[in-house]
């Protein structure tokens, strides 16, 4: 099995509930409802284990936006805005 790793796109997420509700383990939301991936903080920087897969891929393919992601590769670090 390839390495399999995952985050949320914040910005695209409408908060609908599905990936918490599939995959309680991976998911939870923000006061606002905005989901993130819990395992690695979202940062898509830990691979997943297989049984945190199946979960995923569950959640993923049943997110309407798009908005869970998922790469055989770590994420980039994302920058933070400038202030």
């Amino acid at each position: 099995m390839h390495p399999l790793y995952a985050q949320v796109d914040r910005d695209a997420c409408i908060a609908c509930g599905l990936c918490q509700m599939l995959a309680p383990e991976l998911f939870d939301y923000d006061a606002n409802g905005i989901a993130s991936y819990t395992p690695d903080q979202n940062t898509g920087s830990i691979s997943l284990t297989p049984a945190q897969a199946i979960l995923f891929k569950k959640a993923f393919s049943r997110c309407p936006t798009g908005a869970i992601q998922h790469s055989d590769q770590p994420f980039e670090p994302k920058e933070k805005p400038r202030r």
